[in-house]
């Protein structure tokens, strides 16, 4: 999820994947979407219209339940996020970000470009390339064009700051884990 603002400038608020859903508070009582969700590895989605899914609300206390964890654990990730986005080094916010997609993922390996990095940490492609072969000659990741490959997951753990675990350890308690493939 990215949060855009007047001027065109772009950061992440929130990593959603399988574990979860976009959309779900532009329900009844909210119309209108203030971030701007944007995929960064290939998958599969489904997609069903705000009246179904109202409906579907309305029809069943278990989807009421796990949207409500749902929102309560996106709530404080994107709280989390923001803290880390404006008080954390921007070395370990990668090493965050890449943990997340990580985690996200189905291999070691994705496509990513610094173009859609630099949206998501909101800072220039040039900073993105200089802190991505930082961690690379750590030995962490291998950048190639348009993708990346985590090589020592412990390591860029250490790297990251304690972000990553606070939201992991808070999706992991809110939400089930989601079936991989």
């Amino acid at each position: 999820m990215l949060t855009v603002l007047g001027n065109g400038q772009t950061v992440e608020t929130a990593a959603i994947g399988r574990e979860g859903l976009v959309g779900a508070t532009c329900g009844p009582l909210n119309g209108a979407a203030v971030s701007r969700a944007v995929t960064q590895t290939p998958g599969a989605a489904e997609r069903i219209g705000a009246d179904r899914f109202s409906q579907a609300l309305e029809e069943s206390e278990g989807l009421r339940a796990a949207v409500a964890r749902h929102t309560e654990a996106l709530l404080a990730q994107v709280q989390q996020t923001a803290a880390c986005n404006a008080l954390h080094r921007l070395d370990a916010r990668l090493a965050r970000w890449l943990l997340m997609l990580h985690d996200r993922s189905e291999g070691d390996s994705f496509a990513l470009t610094h173009e859609g990095l630099s949206d998501m940490l909101g800072v220039r492609r040039a900073t993105v390339s200089e802190v991505g072969a930082a961690l690379e000659e750590k030995g962490l990741i291998r950048r190639s064009r348009g993708r990346i490959e985590v090589l020592d997951r412990p390591g860029l753990e250490r790297a990251a700051c304690e972000c990553y675990r606070t939201i992991a350890d808070t999706m992991a308690a809110l939400l089930p884990a989601p079936a991989k493939g």
